[in-house]
């Protein structure tokens, strides 16, 4: 990618959507069904220039193709995914110390399964703002019993494993043991030998948006234009794993809210999530119970902001197949439903 970016405004869904690409006025964001009529232009010397999404520039037409073109399914059930949260940790700002033993946490995956969830998201390691790190070996003593105890149920085949970690050797043992997904909240860049070891393992990674450390992010909430910035960021990320051996096919991006942003800045990112689809790469959202929404809904206990969650996620469908990562699945997969249903009319 060059420095030209198109963000998408003017945003059409469903039926609507097609027939303004049909009549030439709208083009299609990452494959449907949003359309856009619209492109805000960044790079180029033009940013910030608006034009009409059916009649770009020569030059600004093969990135509106890339734009247009449906994301790599990654490896990963496709159409739109409620990925449960379980943190086997004592610490976690939500949830800490309630899955930290393994049968509990087993317990809330076959429950998320049975509300239709098939991807669960686990971590051994508080990644919450000021978060101290832990030792790998701490780390795979906390997750390696919950990995087996799920491998054992016949009942949970279908299950995709994702594992929240920033440590090579956690990710080598779990993805022998039966993991299927990397979700590193450093975009593989803590751990010198993690790219090495997710281009071996051919897997799925989700590489999130983050400045500093879970301990320092604070420090680096200034930006010039946030989102586009932090698409800009997510690029360089996105190449060095592809320059590692990494399948690009294979690469998720997760816009990083609540990390290294204010509440504005997340804010902002979450109303201009269409902007992710110059990345190529399907789309991972995590916003469930965090302190912005705390903040805004002056709710200071994390496990009531479950509605404002379901709020904050929805612009994620944006596109068809974005994953939401949440801890109250039900709660998030009745509103993907209507939402969906909304799409069709």
């Amino acid at each position: 990618m060059n420095d030209r970016l198109i963000e998408p405004v003017g945003l059409l869904h469903g039926p609507a959507a097609r027939q303004a690409v049909e009549a030439g006025l709208a083009r299609w964001l990452a494959g449907g069904p949003t359309a856009y009529t619209l492109a805000r232009l960044w790079g180029g010397g033009e940013d910030g220039r608006i034009l009409p999404a059916g009649s770009l520039p020569a030059q600004w037409t093969g990135v509106a193709d890339r734009l247009s073109a449906p994301f790599p399914d990654a490896g990963l059930p496709s159409g739109p995914q409620v990925m449960g949260i379980i943190n086997v940790t004592p610490d976690s700002f939500s949830d800490g110390g309630r899955h930290y033993h393994a049968a509990s946490a087993l317990e809330s995956m076959l429950a998320m399964h049975a509300a239709g969830c098939r991807i669960v998201d686990i971590g051994g390691e508080s990644t919450r703002p000021g978060a101290p790190p832990v030792t790998a070996e701490e780390e795979w003593r906390r997750i390696a019993p919950v990995i087996r105890m799920v491998r054992e149920r016949t009942a949970l085949d279908d299950l995709y494993l994702s594992i929240d970690t920033r440590q090579a050797m956690v990710m080598d043992r779990a993805l022998e043991a039966g993991a299927n997904i990397i979700n590193d909240v450093s975009a593989l860049t803590y751990d010198p030998a993690a790219r090495a070891v997710v281009a071996r393992h051919d897997c799925p990674v989700m590489l999130m948006h983050m400045r500093g450390t879970p301990a320092t992010m604070r420090n680096h909430t200034v930006y010039g234009d946030v989102a586009v910035d932090v698409v800009r960021e997510l690029w360089q990320r996105v190449e060095e794993a592809v320059a590692a051996g990494i399948d690009r096919t294979r690469i998720l991006v997760d816009p990083g809210i609540g990390f290294a942003k204010t509440v504005e800045g997340n804010l902002d990112l979450l109303a201009r999530l269409p902007l992710l689809a110059n990345l190529g790469c399907r789309v991972v959202l995590g916003v469930s119970r965090k302190r912005m929404l705390g903040e805004i809904c002056a709710q200071p206990d994390a496990g009531r902001r479950d509605p404002a969650t379901i709020a904050a996620s929805l612009p994620g469908l944006v596109f068809a197949d974005t994953v939401l990562r949440v801890h109250n699945v039900p709660a998030m997969m009745q509103a993907v439903r209507v939402s969906q249903g909304l799409d069709r009319h």
